[in-house]
């Protein structure tokens, strides 16, 4: 990649990064016209010439430069558009990188100031008339760039990508999520070539080759083929690709070198020639440091490349919460139905998924397992069942693991075990010159320095990395290196800026990696201090997965400066895909060591905690894959900081995991963290303060879906007596004490104390919060469920049928609500043996489901069964078996073997089996 930059003279330079790490750097995204600069006016000096293209090329530059960008790139100049091969390859690197551009600024030719117009109307109108909007290239540089600005033709300000959003969302009807830079994947790839519909672009080809990017695919540029043709050729691509999906959240590292006998030895085990699988498990192990996941990463490329038809899913094992979502991503980039289900397990979803006699070969790689929770010898995941209960057992799998454990490693693949040893003298050697980017072999001088300074390393691959990178960044030489190593540095480093002299050389004296990364921290302390900030606040989260929003920062560009400044060193790698970074375990060990020697620990734990409680999102099912992301990070940060401090931050980050944990179903961590909460907030707040009640009324409810009823009972009046005191009668939170309470009363039974209080609470909620407030239609729908209980059918009706009525004029005739309501009075029909009725309704939700949701998933299923139910009351036994024997192995497919809808099914089916047999007789 080149890049553009004026240098001290002001001469206009064009500087090649290949090999090299990419500084930060702004991008423009323009619409060609006439007087371009090209490559060829650039390396000729007559840039100038064009005053057209100079004033757009001064216009990016002047606004990198106050954004304190000093590169920049613009695509006519930057590429040398009639040489063919660089083309090519430039058209299948541009969505990468817009992507990671810093900034984008686009340049609207048409688009006046909004001074020179009266009305903002007008400028509105003269905005979505931009031909801008029309042009294939221009989606991708659109949607791929964290930070788009646009600029009216006399370059000023009109807006970025999140303050237009949505005007642009109306102009081009890209989903907001797709603007606001969510995963690709989570839109179809149907659905993404849609949005380059009614866009043009000036070669018929390149309205497919501007796709590439979004839709994920490559293939052969061929200008001349024609637009159908190359339409044609990318369905096939599509086709192959999805056929073969794969999840590898890093990028192959370019630098890998040696380690070719253990390579060897993995794809001999994992593949024979014909592509069967000879060995099911395999393991990489050794110390922390050795390139356990650098190898692991080469055999996952590799295979990708040799094995077409092979998909590779990679899984974060650090710890449960990582692992458990690592299946998530895997089955919802499988697209498998049910994916997105709360009920859902998705461990046992790939499992079964991969099991398929139609499944293609895969390769499962379990990365850094070591720090997963061990109970009996086995690996637990939740309950009691162990990961090996979800390990796919099929012919056409392989297995690789990679640990520190060595008695982990013959557990789970006692068959082929990879140990990485110490690098030999030459393989180290080797590795250093290829990260210093050398291309001859070291000179007789560099040569035994080199020798003396990978010993001092003990030949440590993640040393050698950390080691190479500061010397491609300062550019010192491999005898000043090696002197750093062996001599306490003389850097004059601040208490408040980063570590003491002496901490640096106590913390040098433990290893190679500590001493090398110490050294580097000492520069960026000096150099960076907002990476250094980044790097010190990461050592308090789990050191896998840290999303790029908890480093949040007003200055994007101020972010992404400090995080290519951290990867330039070598001491995170980043998740390209993901917007996240990782540290290894040895790194974030050694800095967590060094906090606590400069009594800094709880107070960067306390910032991480704060930091956390920023980006936290609500408990809403749909910010569910970003809290369960948060998960490792908070349950981390929580864990560090001292049992003492019970600070207001670490109060509300408690109550935000213990509300997200509860959603997410899992009761007993929930108690275990609401029980903390509540004693907690005794002694900051006090008894009755709303929060304490808050969060005992959580507990309460806690305690009633463990079907601990007497415990949630005497918490439930406990905190309804004192809302009431503190609050008043009909404050909001003392109606949803009522109302929970009542859930209380009729799950014990006691059915008519239920009754009043739920119609206390309904005929409150109204007059507080009026007829359609979706609280008030629960409380609606909860009394209708004590009715039911009652058999009081018609009360039932009419309570559902103004549920209903309310929810498909507020939600939708669709809505997962409304569709609920509508099942919910089908039963009641069905009670009143109002059979045909029953029946239509049943058929009606199912129908909306299958369309919606799909065939398999978990809620069109118990749909399915109800429409069984339905039809074995009207006689129809043999429709109603085969429904439900069709049902069953489906659930069981989606569901799995253990789910408790599986074994409900099974035995509802065995009853009427037996039923049907007993009338046969």
């Amino acid at each position: 990649m080149r890049l553009l930059h004026f240098d001290q003279s002001g001469r206009l330079t064009l500087t090649d990064f290949r090999g090299k790490p990419i500084p930060p750097y702004a991008i423009l995204s323009h619409r060609w016209e006439e007087s371009e600069i090209t490559f060829e006016d650039i390396d000729s000096g007559t840039y100038k010439e064009k005053k057209d293209g100079y004033r757009k090329l001064l216009f990016c530059s002047t606004r990198a430069a106050q954004d304190q960008l000093q590169y920049f790139w613009i695509d006519t100049c930057c590429i040398k558009r009639w040489d063919r091969l660089e083309r090519s390859r430039a058209i299948k690197s541009m969505f990468l990188w817009y992507s990671k551009a810093t900034k984008c600024y686009v340049f609207l030719s048409d688009v006046p100031n909004v001074t020179d117009i009266l009305q903002s109307s007008n400028w509105e109108a003269s905005f979505r008339s931009s031909a801008w909007f029309t042009r294939g290239w221009t989606l991708q540089e659109l949607i791929a760039p964290a930070s788009v600005e646009f600029f009216s033709c006399g370059e000023q300000r009109l807006g970025d990508k999140r303050s237009l959003e949505q005007l642009v969302h109306g102009i081009t009807k890209i989903p907001l999520a797709a603007l606001q830079n969510h995963h690709l994947d989570q839109f179809s790839l149907h659905e993404r070539m849609h949005w380059a519909d009614n866009r043009i672009t000036t070669e018929p080809e390149d309205i497919v080759y501007c796709l590439f990017g979004l839709l994920g695919v490559t293939m052969h540029i061929n200008y001349g083929e024609g637009k159908n043709k190359a339409w044609r050729r990318l369905q096939m691509e599509i086709e192959a690709t999805s056929s073969t999906p794969s999840v590898i959240p890093f990028s192959r590292n370019e630098h890998f070198v040696g380690r070719e006998s253990q390579l060897a030895t993995l794809q001999a085990n994992l593949f024979s020639k014909d592509h069967i699988t000879t060995t099911t498990r395999l393991a990489i192990v050794g110390p922390g440091g050795t390139g356990k996941s650098q190898l692991a990463l080469e055999i996952a490329c590799r295979v990708r490349e040799d094995i077409k038809t092979c998909s590779v899913f990679w899984l974060d094992a650090s710890n449960i919460d990582s692992l458990e979502r690592s299946y998530e991503t895997i089955a919802r980039r499988l697209n498998i139905p049910g994916w997105d289900d709360e009920e859902a397990d998705a461990k046992q979803l790939v499992k079964l998924h991969l099991e398929k006699e139609d499944t293609a070969h895969y390769l499962l790689i379990f990365d850094n397992l070591d720090d997963i929770t061990l109970r009996a010898g086995e690996i637990l995941l939740a309950g009691e069942v162990g990961l090996t209960a979800y390990l796919p057992e099929s012919t056409r799998c392989s297995v690789v693991f990679t640990t520190t454990e060595s008695s982990l490693a013959q557990q789970m693949a006692s068959h082929t075990l990879i140990e990485l040893e110490e690098l030999t003298p030459y393989a180290a050697k080797e590795m250093l010159r290829n990260y210093l980017n050398r291309d001859k072999d070291f000179d007789s001088t560099e040569e035994q320095q080199a020798r003396l300074l990978l010993q001092e390393l003990s030949h440590l691959p993640l040393a050698i990395i950390q080691a190479a990178a500061y010397i491609n960044v300062t550019a010192v030489s491999l005898k000043d290196y090696l002197s750093k190593l062996k001599t306490p540095n003389d850097y004059d480093v601040k208490q408040d800026s980063g570590p003491s002299r002496d901490t640096l050389q106590r913390g040098r004296a433990k290893d190679p990696v500590a001493s090398t990364l110490f050294i580097s921290l000492d520069e960026i302390c000096r150099s960076h201090a907002l990476a250094a900030d980044y790097l010190l606040l990461a050592a308090c989260v789990a050191s896998k997965d840290i999303p790029f929003d908890f480093f949040e920062d007003e200055n994007i560009r101020e972010r992404g400066n400090a995080i290519h400044e951290l990867s330039k060193y070598g001491l995170v790698t980043r998740r390209p895909e993901d917007s996240a970074l990782d540290l290894h375990r040895l790194v974030h060990c050694a800095l967590q060591e060094w906090l606590q020697q400069q009594n800094l620990y709880q107070e960067q734990v306390e910032h991480a905690i704060t930091k956390l409680s920023q980006v936290f999102p609500d408990g809403s099912h749909q910010n569910r894959s970003k809290w369960r992301r948060l998960f490792p990070h908070t349950k981390c940060a929580l864990s560090y900081m001292s049992p003492e401090v019970e600070s207001g931050q670490r109060l509300h980050l408690t109550w935000q995991y213990a509300t997200a944990i509860f959603r997410d179903g899992r009761h007993n961590e929930a108690e275990e963290l609401y029980t903390q909460l509540v004693e907690m907030e005794k002694r900051v707040h006090g008894d009755e303060h709303p929060d304490t009640l808050a969060s005992i009324a959580n507990l309460a409810t806690i305690y009633c879906n463990q079907e601990r009823l007497k415990e949630a009972e005497e918490l439930g009046l406990q905190v309804l007596e004192m809302r009431k005191r503190v609050l008043g009668d009909e404050h909001p939170d003392t109606l949803a004490s009522m109302a929970t309470l009542a859930t209380i009363y009729r799950d014990q039974e006691r059915l008519k104390e239920a009754e009043e209080l739920g119609l206390q609470v309904l005929e409150m909620r109204k007059r507080v919060l009026g007829d359609e407030h979706p609280n008030t239609l629960v409380s609606m729908t909860s009394l209708a469920v004590t009715y039911n209980d009652q058999q009081r059918w018609k009360e039932v009706e009419e309570l559902e049928l103004q549920v209903l009525e309310a929810s498909k004029r507020i939600l939708g005739n669709e809505h997962p609500h409304t569709l609920g309501t509508i099942a919910n009075l089908a039963l009641t029909y069905a009670c009143q043996e109002r059979l045909k009725e029953a029946e239509e309704l049943n058929l009606q939700v199912l129908e909306a489901s299958k369309r919606i949701l799909g065939n398999e998933h978990p809620q069109t299923l118990i749909r399915t069964r109800n429409l069984a139910a339905n039809y074995w009351d009207q006689g129809r036994h043999e429709e109603a078996i085969s429904l439900l024997q069709s049902c069953y192995q489906l659930q069981e497919r989606v569901l799995g073997a253990h789910h408790p809808a599986i074994k409900m099914s099974f035995v509802y089916l065995n009853e009427l089996r037996k039923e049907m047999a007993e009338m046969h007789k």
